[in-house]
């Protein structure tokens, strides 16, 4: 059996939900993962429309639902001036236009619900300790090479192993993901911390000159994820490290105090320094795919990376549906998800310069052309994103 089976590197979000879809679909699957166990690194993630339609398709809905947080409004606020800039209201409208709600959740919540589903399957295969570090294939099989220099046969090897993904090193052989000068920093904080004013059931942010604030509810309420970022021309990539409130603090002088005193309820803060990289046209090598940030990496600002991980674990299982030659499902997931999630990265570069960070004449006419827009108008401009399952291998209008 086991040259039968699908080989899937990292079991972050984007490798579990892919496990869970092609069990579903009858294939074995062996899941292989760096670390010395299954967990996922951050707090807060938000999900639009498409995700609850791969949660749907992949059979953990019902659990998915359960603990998410269903948000009232998407908000946008002058950092500066500390008012309203424009709301995007999540309520009934927008459900019956999009098919499912808008939610915020746990990141670990949400990577142990897919871990629960993988531990439950019995074509599922879960390897801890298990780093990927290159791979051969014949036309028949692929056989994986591990860090400790053992070797993993199987069918197929699907490369969900991040934005530092060593399939897609091989594959490509590119280079290092493009380094944004975007610092974020996290923290988490109880709710009674938060600013009893600005407890909004709304993922709000804050855009101002090179810097913003997003905060929402998490947990049942029980607290409230703050992610701050600031345009610091940060130089190299930074991942999870402690930092003082002093720093994150330094980037944020110039809001106004109603925005600044988040900074100073945030504790235990860590930073990253936000990474991506340009769209390319090619995820495959033979029986190797690409899949998730390892195929697209993105910036945060459309809120949409676990998002496209899990479309690419719907549509790639999709198509295991009917049997047919491993290779040419390849291509033909490669097919139908390279636009679409080129569009998103690219969209997320442009939102992090025309409304997360603008200044002067620049978030003058941000603020003039969002305000102006009904609900209904942010339902037609988003339907392409949140209204799409991840199967139509659609770009969108």
């Amino acid at each position: 059996m086991s040259a039968d089976r699908i080989l899937i590197a990292g079991g972050g979000i984007g490798g579990l939900a892919t496990a869970i879809g092609l069990a579903r679909q009858g294939q074995q699957v062996l899941v292989l993962e760096k670390a010395a166990e299954f967990g996922e690194i951050g707090a807060g993630i938000q999900l639009g429309p498409n995700a609850f339609h791969a949660f749907d398709y992949l059979g953990v809905g019902d659990a998915a639902r359960g603990m998410a947080v269903y948000i009232d409004n998407l908000r946008l606020m002058d950092a500066l001036s500390g008012e309203e800039i424009t709301r995007i209201p999540l309520g009934d409208a927008f459900r019956t236009r999009m098919g499912n709600p808008y939610a915020v959740v746990h990141r670990g919540e949400l990577h142990g619900i897919f871990l629960k589903a993988c531990r439950d399957h019995p074509l599922i295969d879960l390897r801890t300790n298990s780093a990927v570090h290159n791979y051969a294939q014949d036309g028949t099989q692929v056989t994986v090479i591990l860090q400790d220099g053992s070797r993993v046969d199987g069918a197929a090897l699907i490369g969900a192993d991040g934005l530092w993904s060593r399939v897609r090193r091989q594959m490509l052989n590119d280079d290092p993901p493009r380094v944004s000068g975007h610092t974020t920093y996290r923290s988490v904080i109880p709710v009674e911390d938060m600013p009893e004013d600005l407890r909004w059931n709304a993922a709000t942010l804050w855009a101002g000159p090179k810097c913003h604030i997003v905060h929402y509810p998490l947990s049942g309420w029980k607290s409230f994820n703050l992610v701050v970022t600031y345009h610091n021309d940060a130089p190299e990539p930074v991942a999870g490290q402690p930092v003082g409130h002093d720093e994150v603090r330094r980037g944020f002088e110039h809001v106004s105090p109603v925005a600044r005193q988040l900074i100073d309820k945030g504790k235990d803060w860590k930073l990253w320094v936000l990474c991506d990289r340009d769209p390319v046209m090619r995820w495959i090598d033979g029986r190797v795919a690409l899949l998730g940030d390892a195929a697209h990496p993105m910036l945060q600002y459309f809120a949409q990376g676990a998002c496209m991980a899990m479309e690419d674990a719907v549509c790639l299982s999709d198509l295991f549906r009917d049997s047919g030659d491993i290779e040419t499902i390849l291509r033909t997931f490669q097919e139908k998800r390279r636009l679409r999630t080129a569009r998103v990265q690219l969209q997320s570069r442009e939102i992090g310069d025309h409304i997360y960070h603008p200044d002067g004449a620049h978030a003058a006419l941000r603020n003039a052309i969002m305000s102006a827009r009904t609900p209904a108008q942010w339902y037609d401009a988003v339907e392409w994103l949140y209204g799409s399952t991840g199967l139509e291998g659609r770009v969108g209008a």
